[in-house]
Order: structure tokens, then sequence, then C-alpha cells
């Protein structure tokens, strides 16, 4: 069983994969002059020795070596949309081929396509919704994990923003597990180890969560992910926008569902 014993595996291994360093050969952007049918990022520029797009609604950070996002944000507001989640998975056409990875099948051997910033809340723009199933906001997650743990992480989300706008920033811990890795030659991408979820209410509040890419991820061990806004910045060496006690204080449990939250 695999629990918040990994962090200490993992720390040095994440402030590799996290840290900018300056680099000057990430791909200029150039949009493609046949995509006519896809729509392109509102922002593509390079930032240290990462790629951020700034999709509708949602933002990517994306490590060109890696071919593969290690950061992400979001606001969370009032549910207010009911547009149908896409089935599509599509390369970023105004994203270079070399940041990207190779294909957009299926990944195999128990692993899902992924989200990092869910479509659900995005369902109040046709063309966010879109954007998120470019394999750019795509990374293999083990199927426990993604309809576990993980999408335990996102029904919260669901509930919450309609109580309070809520500032969502996650990311990547790539780690260097060799084992896993069943995906480079068929997508160009490594498996990573873990995912981290921070969510920030307007009140103050913050709940945060390391959340292991493995099967013992389900939704009932989520409470053995929390973690403090502080392990994720020493792990990352992010800054988040978070004050106060909230920084430092571990919450118990995780913010529970509230019974009759519309979580579609």
């Amino acid at each position: 069983m695999r629990r918040l014993g990994l962090l200490p595996l993992i720390f040095s291994a994440a402030l590799t994969a996290c840290t900018s360093v300056p680099r000057s050969d990430i791909p200029a952007y150039s949009a493609p002059p046949t995509a006519r049918t896809v729509l392109p990022p509102t922002e593509t520029q390079p930032e240290g020795n990462l790629l951020r797009l700034g999709y509708e609604g949602f933002t990517v950070w994306i490590d060109c070596e890696k071919r593969g996002a290690v950061k992400w944000r979001y606001n969370a507001q009032h549910d207010n949309g009911n547009e149908p989640r896409s089935n599509t998975f599509r390369l970023d056409p105004y994203v270079p081929e070399e940041c990207q990875q190779t294909s957009t099948k299926g990944y195999g051997h128990g692993y899902d396509r992924g989200h990092q910033v869910p479509a659900n809340h995005l369902d109040h723009s046709p063309a966010a919704i879109q954007q998120s199933n470019y394999m750019t906001n795509i990374l293999p997650q083990v199927s426990q994990m993604n309809r576990g743990a993980w999408k335990l992480t996102e029904e919260i989300i669901e509930c919450y923003r309609d109580i309070d706008e809520l500032l969502v920033i996650g990311g990547v811990i790539w780690g260097d597990n060799p084992e896993d890795d069943y995906f480079v030659e068929s997508h160009g991408v490594r498996t990573p180890d873990a995912f981290w979820k921070v969510i920030m209410r307007g009140d103050g509040r913050a709940i945060a969560w390391i959340v292991p890419n493995s099967k013992e991820a389900t939704a009932r061990m989520l409470d053995h992910y929390l973690v403090t806004v502080t392990d994720i910045e020493r792990l990352t060496q992010e800054t988040l926008p978070v004050t106060g006690d909230a920084r430092t204080t571990k919450p118990t449990s995780s913010w529970g569902v509230p019974i009759g939250c519309d979580k579609g």
C-alpha cells in the first residue's frame, strides 16, 4: 500500500522536474496553416525551461523534454454550463510537435488518458471542452487512480465551486521509475509517479494532496494522501498563493462531498 511514505523517495526527482532553468532551445510558436478546425491557445509563450499554454479557462505548463505537462492552474467558478464532454483526443496543432506526445491513442496497460484539468470543470465553454482533450492536458494515469482518488478530488471541486470560487493548482511528480515507463515508444512520454493538487477557497481555506499514480489510489484512500501546502512547495519549489495557517495545516480528512451535490 503506497501512502505518504513515498514523499521522501520522490523529493529529489520532483525538484529536478519542476525547477525552471532558463533555456534557449524551446521551439518557437508557429501556427500551422492547415489548422482551421481546432482552436489555438490564447497564449503560447516560453517561460524558463517550460512552454506556457494559455487555453480558455486554464493554463498548462509543458516541459518539451518530457513531452508533457509539469503543472497547471484554473479558476473553478459557479457551475452554469452543461456542454457535453468530447470523446476525441487531439494533439495541439499550435504547439511544436517536439513538445508533445507522439500519439493520441489510448495507453493500454491499465492506464487511462488522464486529464490534468478536467473537462467537467470547463463545461461552460465548447472551446475549453475541446482544448481540455488536447494531449498537452493528458498524461498516463492508472485507471484505479484516475477513476478513484483523482476523480474524488475533481468531485470535491465540482461541489465546492458552487459555494465559493476556487483557485486550483496542480502538477506532476515524474519520479524515476523506469519499470512503468510503458509509453516511451508508443507516445514518447514517461509515466509519472504521482500528481499533486491544491484547492484554495476565497475565504482563505486550502487543501492539498499528493496522489500516487498507482492501483492503490482508490477514492477511499484519498485522506491518506493529504499533505500541507508547504510540503508541496518544498517538493516543487513553487510559491503557492496560500497564506496564514492554511499553508502549514493538514486537514484530518478531505472536504466532504455535500449531499445533493450535482457532480455532472
